[in-house]
């Protein structure tokens, strides 16, 4: 069986670890055309979210005057922006009444000292609404919709 005049065959390649793999049917989509919306809707969409943080500076009102006007600006020819201004103008209504009657249960409750537990909440309550106005202005970025948690739909 081991004819000595014949070779033994040649060890199999090793790949080298620092050369990462080639893909050579993956084909990147041509920038611009996530989902089909274009890069300019989907930046629209991304302010729609963002300009609610506009409220950091002038108060209540700008939680909600940033994303109601990306809505009506944009409302006949970018339908997706529209669409995600709206959802964020909801989320913004929805969670400014969440956050009053949330004060107006802790400050009485707080006369009584049960208030007190409360307030850690009340506390946490913007950084939370921050957290979900970025993560809504990055999906809308990327061409995605996205829902907010506890909205009530007042616009539809």
């Amino acid at each position: 069986m081991n004819d000595p005049n014949v070779p033994p065959p040649p060890p199999a390649p090793v790949p080298d670890p620092y050369i990462p793999p080639v893909a050579s049917h993956a084909v990147a989509p041509p920038p611009g055309s996530v989902s089909g919306i274009s890069s300019e809707e989907r930046m629209w969409a991304m302010f729609g979210h963002l300009s609610a943080l506009i409220g950091w500076l002038t108060g209540f009102i700008g939680h909600i005057a940033g994303p109601l006007i990306v809505w009506q600006v944009k409302k006949e020819t970018m339908p997706f922006a529209a669409s995600e201004s709206k959802e964020a103008l909801n989320f913004n209504i929805s969670w400014l009444i969440w956050f009053l009657l949330l004060s107006a249960v802790t400050v009485p409750l707080m006369l009584l000292l049960v208030g007190f537990f409360l307030l850690p909440v009340l506390i946490v309550f913007p950084v939370i609404w921050g957290i979900f106005t970025i993560v809504g202005a990055l999906r809308a970025n990327e061409g995605r919709p996205y829902r907010y948690p506890l909205t009530i739909r007042f616009v539809q």
